[in-house]
């Protein structure tokens, strides 16, 4: 059996609201391995951006486990849970957060100048995953410069430049038209199988959704695996 890349085991999450504690999560459990794809459904509001922010140590759990590669996140420092995330986690979301001062092939280095590597190392890397995105022509332009779904293309690469383990993308086709979507999509899937990174989406598209190994359904604090 393949290792967990990812395990989430009776995951809650409560927001505090004024008086109230708001309950998000309620004892969610998911597991991903190495190359699978994952598809998160439900409606808005249902806990969905709030398990992906769990699941990529960007919150802490109110209660239960989260474990990457067998280290539990509670256990981490900031500074090492940091460097977790930046060697085996890339995220990808509905706006593509690029920096706007710099140019595509600077945007996509950046994790790696992070993590200290050698500045012409690095471009040199980001200018690879350029060409497997097919914006080799693009490099020196900044985000302003871009169509959306170039935007998002190149935020694809910066994900995925460290070679992670896996990928969470949360709503990354929302802003893109039917015929970008589907191009997005096959990139994903494309080096999801080329790299055996696994793959996480959280999306409302039933049409993504049915291309993803499995699928779970978010509704009211609940993840349900679907059949």
């Amino acid at each position: 059996m393949t290792a967990a890349v990812i395990e989430a085991n009776a995951v809650r999450k409560v927001f505090r609201q004024g008086k109230l504690d708001v309950e998000v999560l309620k004892g969610v459990d998911f597991n991903v391995a190495a190359g699978e794809s994952h598809a998160i459904l439900g409606a808005s509001g249902a806990g969905k951006s709030t398990l992906m922010h769990l699941l990529g140590g960007l919150d802490h759990v109110s209660s239960g486990e989260i474990k990457i590669l067998g280290s539990s996140l509670s256990n981490l420092s900031e500074a090492r849970l940091g460097r977790l995330r930046n060697r085996h986690l890339g995220f990808i979301y509905q706006f593509h957060h690029l920096l706007p001062e710099f140019s595509a092939v600077e945007n996509i280095a950046m994790p790696l100048l992070m993590r200290r590597e050698s500045f012409p190392a690095a471009l040199a890397e980001a200018h690879a995953w350029l060409v497997k995105v097919g914006l080799e022509q693009r490099a020196e332009h900044k985000p302003g410069e871009l169509s959306g779904g170039e935007r998002q293309r190149v935020a694809l690469a910066r994900a995925l430049v460290t070679r992670p383990d896996c990928l969470l993308a949360d709503e990354p086709t929302g802003n893109l038209d039917q015929q970008t979507a589907t191009q997005m999509l096959e990139l994903m899937l494309g080096l999801n199988q080329e790299m055996n990174t696994a793959l996480v989406v959280v999306t409302h598209d039933l049409s993504i959704a049915a291309r993803m190994q499995h699928r779970s359904r978010m509704q009211d604090g609940i993840l349900t695996p679907e059949t």
